[in-house]
């Protein structure tokens, strides 16, 4: 019996492992350049001292990757707001100076007169340098990255290139997904960095929104509380059989 409450009791921990995942994708339906996170279950053997126990497999959920299809783009109208069209990454610099990478292109300027994310994290240009934006100025983007300002009250002609944004496009497989939700570069050796990418392209006045379907999620979710509730009654069961086992050889002592 104790066999059966085991089995059943770490296929229930492994549902809400999954569930947890579920949920954080679900908090997220709404979080733009969000990307939903892939939850599986895989079968590991158990070590011993001699080694693997091959008749001996436990369960373990993981986290393979996230969904990088694209989300839908809204429409804001806003100068500031970008999305990417089809594959790629905007940079931005973490707190730590490292660089990350986000589809999230709701951007705003702060009171440093730097460009940055919703999250306040500066975004990078070319050069790996935060964005510096002039005062009251007028910004525009072009497709490939390219921004150009004009100062309050100058002449249209007298309208300047500032830079270009990094838009990297590095290998699904070199990306690594932080528990801030940014994706890092992680080529194994070489440059902590992806390069930038000349064939990515963007979109200004546009929003990505999340690519997390919030019909397809919920029904995951159902579905793991069911499975939760057929783990727990294989559990009582186990327990009830014992207690009947337990009766019987008291009976007979």
């Amino acid at each position: 019996m104790d066999r059966v409450a085991y089995i059943a009791a770490g296929g229930a921990a492994r549902v809400l492992e999954q569930q947890s995942v579920l949920s954080n994708n679900m908090a997220n339906v709404n979080t733009s350049g969000f990307r939903a996170q892939l939850a599986n279950f895989r079968a590991v053997p158990f070590q011993a001292q001699q080694g693997e126990l091959s008749t001996r497999v436990g369960t373990v959920a993981s986290t393979p990757g996230s969904r990088l299809t694209q989300g839908t783009m809204t429409e804001t109208g806003h100068a500031l707001d970008l999305a990417i069209t089809g594959e790629g990454w905007f940079a931005v610099q973490t707190p730590d100076g490292q660089e990350a990478y986000t589809r999230a292109g709701d951007f705003a300027v702060n009171a440093q007169g730097l460009l940055v994310g919703q999250s306040g994290l500066p975004v990078l240009s070319n050069d790996g340098q935060p964005v510096q934006v002039p005062d009251r100025g007028s910004v525009t983007f072009s497709s490939d990255g390219f921004i150009t300002a004009l100062g309050a009250g100058d002449n249209p002609a007298d309208i300047q290139v500032i830079g270009q944004l990094k838009l990297v496009n590095p290998p699904a497989e070199n990306l690594e997904r932080g528990d801030d939700g940014l994706f890092r570069f992680n080529p194994g050796e070489g440059p902590a960095a992806a390069p930038a990418d000349p064939n990515v392209r963007m979109i200004s006045g546009f929003i990505e929104k999340s690519n997390v379907s919030a019909a397809e999620t919920m029904v995951g979710m159902i579905k793991n509380g069911r499975m939760f509730e057929m783990q727990m009654k294989a559990i009582q069961d186990a327990d009830r059989n014992a207690e009947r086992a337990n009766s019987i050889l008291s009976a007979n002592g």
